[in-house]
């Protein structure tokens, strides 16, 4: 995680980050749609893989798309990293270069991109972009072509990849708990905490959240089947039951 924004921008996004109603025309006053507004400066800015990002879709409560903003803080910096080859993510893709001058890498071509550039990127489009000026952002959107969008939190987990991947499963864990206690919408993140707490021998709310996780998306039943991380409750009657032959 990176350093928190000074403290006059995050007052004033206090000020700004309210949610007013719209109501309806007839003046009954029933609660129709809500918004918020939020300037990009304002989100908090987190680190993956090397690259930094401010989540855009999570902070104003956005579920119908994915919308991030990469930040490259210098130039030469990577702002967009490639798709990961198991990536169920990797769909269809609007970027908007909003500041600064970047210089993408499509297919193996390379497109030229100052700011107001829209590149529109087709599923499995093998894709990078390179900051040329310092404090490059680029707002990235996402959805996948005949689909509904389904948020999987992935901007939550991020952060806590590399302490995952450090063996700090015990941790991990503590922070995922917080994270699911305040943000329950999201079965990835109940999926990954159940196989931290299978690998530091916490059975009981392993298989607890594990059943949450497969209760809110059948995705997460397929891949208990398969992940080792679950191995040592894998033999649990409770883990049968619920994931199945």
């Amino acid at each position: 995680m990176v350093e928190e924004v000074e403290p006059r921008r995050r007052a004033a996004a206090a000020d700004r980050q309210e949610w007013w109603l719209s109501w309806t025309a007839d003046g009954k006053g029933e609660r129709m749609a809500a918004y918020a507004v939020a300037h990009v400066d304002e989100i908090e800015e987190f680190a993956d893989a090397g690259c930094h990002y401010r989540p855009i879709r999570h902070h104003l409560g956005i579920t119908a798309f994915g919308v991030t903003a990469w930040t490259g803080r210098a130039a030469g910096d990577l702002v967009i990293d490639e798709h990961d080859e198991d990536d169920p993510t990797a769909d269809q893709e609007l970027f908007l270069v909003l500041r600064g001058h970047a210089v993408f890498a499509l297919d193996g071509d390379r497109v030229d991109a100052p700011a107001g550039t829209l590149v529109f990127a087709p599923p499995r489009t093998k894709r990078t972009a390179i900051a040329e000026a310092e404090g490059t952002i680029i707002i990235a959107m996402e959805g996948t072509p005949g689909q509904a969008y389904e948020p999987r939190g992935w901007e939550l987990w991020a952060p806590l990849a590399p302490r995952y991947a450090a063996g700090e499963y015990v941790e991990v864990a503590e922070r995922l708990r917080a994270l699911v206690a305040a943000s329950p919408q999201y079965p990835m993140l109940f999926f990954n905490l159940a196989c931290c707490e299978s690998l530091s021998g916490r059975t009981g709310d392993a298989l607890e959240h594990l059943g949450r996780a497969v209760e809110m998306s059948e995705e997460f039943r397929r891949s208990a089947r398969t992940d080792s991380d679950l191995d040592p409750i894998r033999d649990e009657p409770a883990f049968k039951e619920l994931i199945g032959d």
